[in-house]
């Protein structure tokens, strides 16, 4: 099976279980390594950083899943719409710039190897075909900010991408 294909099936199975919300998109956000690995056996400082966040905070509540991968953790998100924008919540944004300051705190520590990493928004559009689009990238020694992420965030997803199905509201 083809990664798209397994990433249609991670999507849909992430949106299957967010059903109830209407008017939102489920959404990727990948924070990938640009070379190497970025998971826990070669991460292991950086992994102790994000499980204590993941820890301290009750993602899967507010609609938030984070997945590892040996390129680098995803998180999936269900972005709500409201006013005709796509909001990113501020749990998104606080998960996914402490995965990248893990990062750099892990490799101040030992972790292996140091390239890049890349912030990339993917999902599905309304014909479901990928789109992946990448919005910044962070070297170890770069100053991880919130809100820089955030706005690169807020831009991909103002663009368009990826869209928000038409959902059939449910009788009650």
């Amino acid at each position: 099976m083809e990664w798209v294909d397994e990433f249609r099936q991670r999507m849909r199975g992430f949106e299957h279980l967010h059903s109830e919300q209407e008017g939102g998109v489920p959404v990727s956000i990948k924070v990938r390594v640009t070379g190497g690995c970025f998971h826990r056996e070669h991460s292991p400082h950086a992994y102790q950083l994000i499980d204590k966040f993941l820890h301290a905070h009750h993602l899967r509540d507010e609609g938030i899943s984070f997945e590892e991968h040996e390129s680098g953790p995803e998180v999936l998100a269900y972005i709500v719409l409201t006013a005709g924008v796509l909001n990113l919540s501020v749990s998104v944004i606080n998960l996914i710039t402490a995965i990248i300051k893990a990062r750099s705190e892990g490799i101040k520590h030992g972790d292996h190897p140091n390239a890049p990493v890349e912030l990339i928004v993917r999902g599905f559009n309304k014909d479901g075909k990928l789109q992946e689009e990448k919005v910044l990238t962070f070297h170890t020694h770069d100053k991880v900010d919130a809100k820089l992420i955030e706005t690169a965030l807020q831009n991909s997803l103002g663009a368009g991408k990826p869209e928000a199905p038409k959902r059939k509201k449910r009788a009650k």
